[in-house]
C-alpha cells in the first residue's frame, strides 16, 4: 500500500523514495533508495569509468559534453516542467534555472584544456637549470550532494565543472527533488553510454553520509550551514577534501545616489524569485535615509503586483513544506520586537505558499535580520550612510553574496563587503556569470565553482621540474663544495640584497 503523506515531503515506500509536488501532492518520481553497499559500489564503479572518461583527454571529453549541452538545450521545456512539477517553482523561473547551467556546461567543456591543461612554468636564477611544468590532474571521483532549491543549476556548477576536469561524478541529489537529478544522470548517459561516468544514488540523509565515507576523492556540498558542518566532519574521518556552499543571508544597499525605480525592480526579483528560496536571494536591505521612504514605497508596489499560486504565477508554493514554520517564526518575531509590515505579514502564510512580505522599522537581533529564512520575504532598514548600511551586512557570520546600487562609491562599496561576491546595480547576477567562480566566507563555506577557480577546485595540481643542464650555483646535493656555497652566497647578495 502506498504511504499517506503531506505533498512535498519525500517518504520512503516498499524501498523507493516517493518524490510529490509540493503544490498538488502528484508524484514527480519514485527511485530505489540506496544502501551503504550500493553507494560503495557506486564509487567503485564510478572508479573505473573515471579512468575511462579521464583518458578521453580534453578533447574528447568536451566533444560529450557539448553533445550534453546540447541535448539539454533541446529539451529544455521537458526538464522545465519537471522541475516545476517536482519542486513547485514556476516554469518560467526553472528555464532561466536551466539556460545558465547550460551556460556553465558550455564554458567547462569549453575552457577546461586551457586552464587545467599542462603548461611550461618559468624557473628562477637559482634553479634555471631545471624547467617547471604545472598541470591539473583529476582526482578521481567526486561526490556531489545537491540541494533542492535549484536542482539543475547547483548540482551542474559542481558536475559539470568536475567532469570537465576529468573526474567521474557521483550525485546525491536532494530527496525533494530526486527526479530531476536522475534526469540529469540520464540526459548525460544517452551521449555517453560507454560508462557509468556520472551517476546518482538516492535516499534521504543517511545516504549523503554514506556518500561521505564511501571513499569519494572529494565531496562538493550544497546546502545549510548546519548540514555542512556535519559533512566536514564526516569527511574529515578519511581527510577527504571538501567544498562546501553553506546558507546565506544576503543583504542589498540602497545608496543616495542610487537609480531607485531600477533597486526596486532587483530587490524584488533578488528576494523573491524561487519564493525567496535562493541561496543568494537579497533578505536584508540596508537603505540610506534620504531614499529610504521612496525606495519601500517602490518596493511594495512592485511586490504587491507578484501572483501567487499552482500555475502561470510568479510565486510558487514553498518547496520544503517545513521551511514554512522557519518563515512564519521570523515574520512573527520581527513584528513582535516593533518591526512593521508594510505589505504581507503573518497573514501572508497560507500553505503551501507565502505571499510577499516587506518588513520595516526590524531590529538587527531580530530573527528575521540574523537567520536564513528562505522565503519571499524583505526587510528593510534605514541607515545614515553606505558606511553604516556596509557595517549591518557585515555583522552576520554569513557571506555569501550581496548587490550595492549607487553611482560615485557603488564599487568601493561592494569591494567592503565580506562576501565572496557581490553584484552592482543588479542582483544574482554572478551566479551566471560562468566566468567567474561561485562561493562564500565565513558560514557561507568555502571553496569555488564556476571559473576558472572552480575548474580548478577539481584537479590536482601536480608540479614536476626536469633538469635541463648541469648546475652553475649546485646547492641540492651533497656534492657541493664550499666554493659552490660561497658562490651562492655571493649570488643571493647580489640578487636580493639591495
Amino acid at each position: 500500500m502506498t504511504a499517506v503523506h503531506i505533498p512535498g515531503v519525500p517518504v520512503i515506500d516498499a524501498g523507493q523514495l516517493v518524490s510529490t509536488s509540493p503544490a498538488t501532492g502528484a508524484e514527480a518520481g519514485r527511485l530505489p533508495v540506496a544502501t551503504d553497499a550500493d553507494v560503495r559500489q557506486a564509487v567503485e564503479s564510478a572508479r573505473a569509468a573515471g579512468e575511462w572518461w579521464a583518458g578521453l583527454g580534453f578533447t574528447g571529453r568536451r566533444q560529450r559534453m557539448l553533445r550534453w549541452r546540447a541535448l539539454l538545450a533541446k529539451r529544455i521545456e521537458q526538464l522545465a516542467e519537471l522541475v516545476h512539477v517536482e519542486g513547485g517553482k514556476p516554469t518560467a523561473d526553472a528555464i532561466v534555472e536551466i539556460v545558465t547551467a547550460i551556460e556553465h556546461i558550455d564554458w567547462a567543456a569549453r575552457n577546461a584544456g586551457r586552464v587545467l591543461g599542462p603548461r611550461r612554468v618559468r624557473s628562477r636564477l637559482i634553479l634555471a637549470e631545471f624547467s617547471g611544468h604545472l598541470e591539473y590532474q583529476p582526482h578521481g571521483v567526486v561526490g556531489v550532494i545537491g540541494p533542492w532549491n535549484y536542482p539543475v543549476f547547483t548540482p551542474i556548477g559542481s558536475a559539470a565543472y568536475a567532469l570537465a576536469a576529468g573526474n567521474a561524478v557521483v550525485l546525491k541529489p536532494s530527496e525533494y527533488t530526486p527526479a530531476v537529478g536522475q534526469w540529469l544522470v540520464d540526459s548525460f548517459a544517452e551521449v555517453v553510454p560507454e560508462q557509468p561516468v556520472f551517476t546518482a544514488v538516492h535516499g534521504l540523509g543517511d545516504v549523503g553520509a554514506a556518500l561521505c565515507h564511501s571513499g569519494v576523492d572529494k565531496l562538493a556540498f550544497t546546502g545549510s550551514t548546519a548540514t555542512a558542518r556535519k559533512v566536514m566532519a564526516a569527511c574529515a574521518e578519511t581527510l577527504t577534501p571538501v567544498l562546501i556552499e553553506g546558507g546565506g543571508k544576503d543583504a542589498m544597499i540602497v545608496d543616495s545616489d542610487a537609480d531607485l525605480d531600477a533597486a526596486a525592480e532587483a530587490c524584488v526579483w533578488g528576494g523573491m524569485t524561487n519564493a525567496g528560496q535562493t541561496c543568494i536571494g537579497i533578505e536584508r536591505v540596508y537603505a540610506v535615509d534620504a531614499v529610504f521612504d521612496a525606495f519601500v514605497d517602490k518596493v511594495v508596489t512592485r511586490a504587491g503586483r507578484l501572483t501567487v499560486g499552482p500555475e502561470g504565477t510568479d510565486i510558487g508554493p514553498i518547496t520544503m513544506p517545513k521551511q514554512i514554520d522557519v518563515i512564519r517564526r521570523h515574520i512573527d518575531a520581527a513584528i513582535t520586537s516593533g518591526g512593521r509590515a508594510v505589505l504581507g505579514g503573518p497573514s501572508a502564510v497560507q500553505p503551501p505558499y507565502v505571499h510577499p512580505t516587506v518588513l520595516v522599522d526590524v531590529p538587527e537581533e531580530s530573527a528575521a535580520v540574523r537567520e536564513e529564512t528562505f522565503g519571499p520575504t524583505l526587510t528593510i532598514s534605514r541607515v545614515r550612510d553606505a558606511d553604516e548600511a556596509v557595517t549591518r551586512a557585515n555583522a552576520l557570520s554569513y557571506g555569501l553574496g550581496g548587490s550595492v546600487f549607487g553611482r560615485r562609491r557603488a564599487v568601493a562599496t561592494a569591494r567592503r563587503l565580506r562576501s565572496g561576491m557581490a553584484s552592482i546595480n543588479s542582483t544574482l547576477t554572478f551566479a551566471g556569470m560562468s566566468t567567474l567562480p561561485f562561493g562564500g566566507v565565513g558560514d557561507s563555506g568555502f571553496g569555488r565553482i564556476h571559473g576558472e577557480d572552480g575548474l580548478r577546485e577539481f584537479g590536482r595540481a601536480k608540479a614536476i621540474t626536469r633538469r635541463r643542464a648541469r648546475s652553475l650555483l649546485p646547492s641540492m646535493t651533497f656534492e657541493r663544495t664550499p666554493a659552490d656555497v660561497a658562490r651562492l652566497v655571493k649570488a643571493i647578495k647580489v640578487m636580493y640584497g639591495r
